[in-house]
């Protein structure tokens, strides 16, 4: 309709909250339950959250559970008036993933094929060479990518300057080409993270994977407060954080809130918050988990999006198990980047030709390099504006 405008449809959703049926169906992992209107999400949470006009900081895990618990339908589409409202829902970020050092990390992480622990079959290496990146990175983007990442299997960057010198003069290069640069390194130090600042980088991804309470299970040789003071020198080096988790770890929802709850109450919203999808790698702990429910995926990406409207919400790995139909789905609630190419570190990797298809059939469209910038800056900013926030409200018992 000519003229239509997001605001309509918060009216209309906020109508059809306020007047919901008394019982509700949540899914609960797999399993169906009826529970009382009482439980359900109180309308004034959502009109905050349809309402608000800048991203909020002082998330409780009690809000982001009612939002995360909202009847999946509901949920959706509040996260998709929500997404139009801060972004352009056609653009997609195409982001290509190179894996510059492969193998023999020295972490224990549970789910991982490049641990020097685990007998998974996959040989490490030594790092590529500044030519072979350039290489990779003019692939991608002759195919459409304008964010190209690269990440190494260690611990930190400890004692690796002739590492870090090689890797500064490969993200030069590829900033060259007029793309954007990610790394994902392990931890940092803050003069690390300038360095690499100084050098062109756009973005550093070090995931927090899930949250708090369950992270003891999935990972010991390094602590959440590790993770998260990396977090902290990339944020005030000046770059962007990319921070993010895995489904599929074992984990209840719980920890999917516990995930997002840790995210949206950093000082400032991550500029990405990538979604992998748990691939389950044999030889690891976690080789024969099972697959992480769909529903648990869009119900995540929709609730990130109410929570960090401004946020780029990234599906990552483990896109290759999703339909065509379950993808789109992803973008409607929220999504709007993606990893695309030959390969996904030691995963397999939706191609370029594939995407292509889809963006073409859906009205889909790659963003421009550096598109977001703007955005970018406002998100990442480390005092970010005081926001007016509106006093929350319970349902009446």
């Amino acid at each position: 309709m000519r003229g239509h405008r997001p605001q309509a449809l918060t009216v209309s959703l906020r109508g059809l909250l306020q007047e919901s049926k008394p019982q509700h169906v949540l899914r609960r992992y797999g399993t169906v339950s009826s529970v009382s209107a009482q439980s359900a999400a109180p309308p004034s949470i959502f009109s905050n959250a349809l309402d608000a006009n800048a991203p909020r900081h002082n998330w409780t895990r009690e809000e982001i559970k009612e939002i995360y618990d909202t009847p999946l339908m509901n949920l959706a589409f509040a996260a998709g008036t929500v997404h139009r409202k801060f972004h352009n829902p056609a653009s997609i970020q195409m982001c290509t993933l190179m894996n510059i050092k492969t193998g023999g990390c020295s972490e224990d992480c549970s789910y991982c094929a490049q641990s020097s622990r685990y007998q998974t079959g996959l040989k490490a290496t030594k790092m590529v060479t500044v030519d072979s990146v350039l290489s990779a990175a003019r692939i991608a983007k002759d195919n459409g990518s304008t964010r190209f990442c690269m990440g190494a299997a260690w611990r930190d960057m400890r004692g690796r300057k002739t590492n870090l010198r090689n890797i500064k003069e490969m993200v030069n290069g590829v900033r060259e080409m007029g793309m954007e640069v990610c790394v994902t390194l392990g931890m940092i130090d803050l003069e690390q993270a300038k360095e690499l600042k100084d050098a062109g980088l756009t973005a550093y991804n070090h995931n927090v994977d899930t949250s708090r309470e369950h992270y003891p299970s999935v990972i010991s040789t390094r602590t959440y407060d590790e993770r998260l003071q990396t977090i902290a020198n990339v944020r005030e080096a000046g770059l962007n954080v990319c921070t993010g988790g895995i489904l599929g770890l074992g984990e209840k929802p719980s920890d999917h809130i516990g995930l997002i709850h840790t995210v949206a109450t950093l000082p400032s919203h991550p500029e990405s918050f990538p979604v992998n999808t748990l691939v389950p790698i044999k030889g690891t702990p976690m080789g024969d988990n099972a697959p992480s429910p769909f529903d648990a995926t869009l119900r995540t990406i929709a609730t990130a999006r109410m929570v960090m409207p401004r946020t780029i919400i990234r599906l990552a790995a483990g896109r290759t198990t999703l339909s065509e139909e379950q993808q789109v789905l992803c973008f409607m609630a929220g999504a709007n980047a993606v990893f695309t190419g030959e390969k996904m570190l030691t995963t397999a990797c939706n191609g370029w030709d594939e995407d292509r298809v889809i963006f073409e059939k859906w009205g889909l469209r790659p963003m421009e390099s550096f598109e977001v910038e703007a955005l970018r800056e406002l998100v990442s900013s480390s005092a970010p504006p005081p926001i007016e926030e509106k006093p929350v409200t319970t349902a009446a018992a």
